[in-house]
């Protein structure tokens, strides 16, 4: 009797003692099953989104998409559902400030928001093959700040062959003919002067030029493109009595290799000397061996992340002996900190201008295999997506950046990449 006892009393001890060691038993999962009796392409996909239907365009994607965007989902409900009456009541009475030309704080991220009920549309105008990747990119971005927003929505595409007058032309017409007044078009500079030409009544957002780089000044065009010129200048700052410059041989690599000169000159003297490098050039005995002009210069590279790696190595190896290396917003890219040793950065600065970072549409974006903290023609998309969010809705803008003259106005930081991060260079 005493021994049952004991077993009895050992037993419950053992029942509802919590033990250390964590449980082997699997979380639950969450997953939606694919009923649909026929395929859906995704253009049939899209039109789930656009009726609403999450699920029914869940059912379509793989296990490991279906699991992120249901987390991203519950925190946006989450969100949503913290806000008391109060909040939204005060929201909805607040109107939109004037901007204005100022350093704007961060993005508090923990910030819960409330949007009105007005239906976002906005039309995208994609030139494939002229962008490439960025087709599928800026699309994603778009994407992804819509959704996170939680507000309803319509997200479209108008693919265009090429940037000719009769496809943009036509393409406009369409975007017309749909009812959208809201445009995204990453676009050349090529395609933005046939667009003004046209002069459509329509708000259109570019991306991808700055307002610097265009004549145009109609009041319905908006310019997100980053100020390569402002970040230059601040470089220059930094630069020594010598300028030796690397550029590749696009358009865009040219002509920051003819400001940098111009602005060189202006401020430091005549003392400068430029190499364009060629697409498929891999090595640099020529431009760094045994050349004098390097020692003691400072270095500007107008290189693909890629490329300037490779220059940047080379002087190392043949002990060029430059005082620092300079570089825009292209070289911002977490690939410089892998591919390039840290004596070879060890001197580099680097501007940048993606400085309002929103963890939440990072998160989404990531989702959609998107970037969005390194990637400024996707960050300069998702800002103009939520500006015209904004004029559309009235609703407060996530990114508070300032506005002058349609153009977004950018803050510019230098950096210095270290052992495995960006840091601030002061």
């Amino acid at each position: 009797m005493i021994k049952l006892f004991f077993y009895t009393i050992l037993f419950s001890i053992t029942l509802f003692a919590r033990s250390s060691q964590p449980s082997n038993i699997p979380l639950p999962e969450v997953s939606v099953q694919d009923l649909d009796p026929y395929p859906c392409d995704a253009k049939c996909q899209q039109n789930y989104l656009k009726k609403g239907l999450i699920f029914s365009y869940l059912a379509h994607q793989d296990a490991d998409t279906q699991a992120k965007m249901l987390k991203s989902e519950r925190i946006s409900s989450v969100v949503v559902a913290s806000n008391d009456e109060s909040v939204q009541e005060e929201n909805a009475q607040e109107e939109p400030q004037q901007e204005q030309l100022q350093e704007q704080p961060q993005i508090d991220t923990k910030e819960a928001r409330t949007y009105s009920s007005t239906k976002i549309r906005i039309a995208l105008l994609l030139p494939h093959k002229t962008i490439g990747r960025y087709a599928t990119s800026t699309t994603n971005a778009s994407f992804a700040y819509l959704m996170e927003r939680g507000s309803p929505f319509e997200l479209k595409s108008y693919k265009i062959e090429n940037q000719s007058h009769e496809e943009i032309q036509k393409a406009l017409s369409a975007i017309q003919a749909d009812g959208f007044e809201y445009v995204i078009a990453p676009l050349t500079q090529a395609g933005e002067k046939i667009i003004a030409q046209i002069n459509p009544e329509l708000f259109i957002y570019f991306p991808t030029i700055n307002k610097k780089d265009t004549q145009t000044s109609l009041s319905n065009f908006y310019y997100g493109a980053i100020d390569y010129r402002a970040q230059i200048d601040m470089l220059l700052e930094e630069a020594h009595p010598k300028l030796v410059i690397f550029c590749d041989e696009s358009e865009v690599g040219r002509q920051l290799c003819a400001y940098e000169e111009t602005a060189f000159k202006q401020t430091h003297g005549s003392n400068v000397t430029k190499y364009v490098i060629a697409q498929k050039v891999a090595n640099l005995d020529k431009e760094i061996k045994n050349n004098s002009k390097l020692r003691g210069s400072s270095v500007f590279l107008n290189t693909p992340v890629v490329k300037s790696g490779m220059v940047m190595s080379q002087l190392t190896l043949f002990d060029a002996k430059v005082t620092n290396i300079l570089s825009a917003q292209a070289n911002y890219n977490p690939l410089l900190l892998t591919m390039t040793q840290y004596r070879d950065r060890k001197e580099m600065i680097i501007a940048n201008s993606i400085t309002q970072n929103n963890d939440a549409l990072i998160e989404t974006n990531s989702v959609l295999e998107n970037d969005i903290v390194y990637d400024w023609i996707n960050y300069t998309t998702t800002i103009g997506v939520d500006y015209f969010a904004w004029m559309i809705s009235g609703d407060t803008r996530t990114y508070t950046l300032p506005v002058q003259e349609n153009q977004m106005i950018y803050p510019v930081v230098l950096l210095k990449p270290e052992t495995s991060r960006f840091i601030p260079y002061r």
